[in-house]
């Protein structure tokens, strides 16, 4: 699928809120598909009958008319309506930006675009926004009215504090009755161990679980040319130094911290996506569809 301009993140940071972002992401997904993304999802097609009175006549089936020369109708079943969580971490660490975004305002438009192109195919949404805890809790819900009161909170979120994301999972774990999809989009700047068990509970559960681990460009580069200051957003914790002296140590371990977790979420059959803070959205889209379609 090609690139549409529509998906780029620092295009759509010029927009003035989350709703009109949110829309303005998926129609122009949805420009960029040879097929749209709804068909197919809430409703199957299962067979052929007879027209009869009462029958829609945009329900006959045209082609199989100019075969047969008699009407049909495409007869369909409905899917049971999926239940999606969207968990959303809102922590001091998510409020880095390199470039035009930082990692919470991408996080805030995948979690819209999201729930836009979920509750457009009349699935349930809801959200929880956490820190060291959860935030706000927001049960889903499929009628479009629901789809303003998601918006309008994650419009007005802003970084929180400290970072505690394997609570917020096991807490999601305990409180989601029903079977569902869980989407977790973080940093994951935490233990990844106790991340994992998260994760893991969630599972056990029975819910399938899609991780999405945004990161932005000079956290996966580490592209420092220069003395520094780096400030732990999280802590306050400070260290000046040059750049080229840490860099090996850096990138040996936060590729390690990052391995760790895609592999670990491959172990549990957790479907694991890592994305750029600057990358276009597609990839995250279309993840999202497949799993929804493959629920």
């Amino acid at each position: 699928m090609k690139k549409s301009k529509y998906l780029e993140p620092g295009l759509l940071s010029k927009l003035q809120n989350l709703s009109i972002k949110a829309k303005y992401v998926v129609e122009g997904f949805m420009l960029g598909l040879h097929k749209s993304p709804y068909h197919g999802f809430s409703v199957e097609f299962s067979e052929h009958r007879p027209y009869g009175f009462g029958d829609e006549v945009r329900h006959i089936d045209w082609k199989l008319w100019s075969k047969t020369d008699k009407y049909y109708v495409k007869q369909f079943e409905e899917e049971t309506n999926l239940k999606a969580h969207i968990i959303l971490d809102q922590s001091r660490s998510m409020d880095y930006g390199s470039s035009d975004i930082s990692k919470f305002e991408y996080s805030k438009l995948l979690a819209a675009s999201f729930a836009y192109i979920l509750i457009k195919q009349q699935d349930a949404v809801g959200l929880a926004l956490f820190d060291e805890q959860i935030n706000k809790l927001i049960p889903p819900k499929s009628i479009p009215s629901h789809l303003n009161i998601l918006l309008s909170h994650m419009e007005q979120s802003k970084p929180g504090s400290k970072t505690n994301i394997a609570q917020a999972l096991h807490h999601s774990a305990e409180g989601i009755s029903k079977r569902g999809l869980v989407i977790v989009i973080s940093d994951f700047m935490d233990d990844p161990n106790a991340v994992m068990g998260g994760l893991r509970h969630l599972r056990h559960k029975g819910h399938e679980v899609i991780v999405f681990h945004i990161l932005d460009e000079l956290e996966l580069n580490f592209d420092f040319n220069e003395r520094i200051k780096f400030i732990d957003k999280e802590t306050g914790d400070e260290i000046t130094t040059d750049p080229w002296h840490i860099t090996k140590q850096y990138n040996e371990h936060f590729k390690k911290h990052c391995d760790f977790i895609k592999n670990a979420c491959g172990q549990n059959k957790i479907e694991y996506i890592q994305l750029q803070s600057n990358q276009a959205l597609d990839v995250a889209l279309s993840e999202l569809l497949l799993k929804r379609k493959n629920y």
